[in-house]
C-alpha cells in the first residue's frame, strides 16, 4: 500500500472513529507532525492523551477520543495566506465564528490561525477540526 499523505488517513480514522463513537484510536504510522497537530487538538479539549506505541512495521499513535469532534481533516493542497487574510481562511473552513480550529504552519512553528492572527504572522494552511 502507497501512503500519500499520512496527516489526512490519521485524521480520517479520528473522524470515522469519533462518528461510531469509540473511546480510542490506534493510527499508523507516527509521524512527527502528527504529534504536533495531536498536541494542539489536545490543547482544545478535542482530543484526550496520546501515546506513541509500537507496533509490527514501526511506530503508532493511541489517541483518546472525548467526543468532542464533529469533523476533521486537512486542508489540501496546503494554501499559504497573509496575516489579512486570516478571517476568510476561517469562514472558509469553519462553519462559524469562534468555532473550532484551523491548524496553521508558520515560520514559528505549528500554532491556530487564533494564534498566529495574534502575532501577526502568515504562514500555510494545515488542517481544520470543529
Amino acid at each position: 500500500m502507497v501512503l500519500n499523505d499520512s496527516l489526512a488517513q490519521s485524521l480520517s480514522h479520528i473522524n470515522n472513529a469519533e462518528g461510531v463513537a469509540k473511546q480510542e484510536v490506534v493510527v499508523n504510522p507516527s509521524s512527527k507532525l502528527l504529534k504536533n497537530v495531536l498536541e494542539i487538538l489536545k490543547e482544545h479539549m478535542y482530543v484526550g492523551n496520546y501515546e506513541e506505541i509500537a507496533v509490527s512495521g514501526g511506530k503508532a499513535v493511541k489517541i483518546a477520543l472525548l467526543g468532542n469532534i464533529n469533523k476533521c481533516g486537512v486542508i489540501k493542497p496546503r494554501f499559504s495566506y497573509e496575516y489579512i487574510d486570516s478571517e476568510k481562511m476561517e469562514q472558509k473552513y469553519l462553519p462559524a465564528k469562534g468555532f473550532g480550529v484551523v491548524i496553521v504552519s508558520t515560520s514559528q512553528g505549528l500554532m491556530t490561525l487564533n494564534d498566529a492572527r495574534a502575532k501577526k504572522i502568515g504562514g500555510r494552511l494545515v488542517a481544520y477540526c470543529y
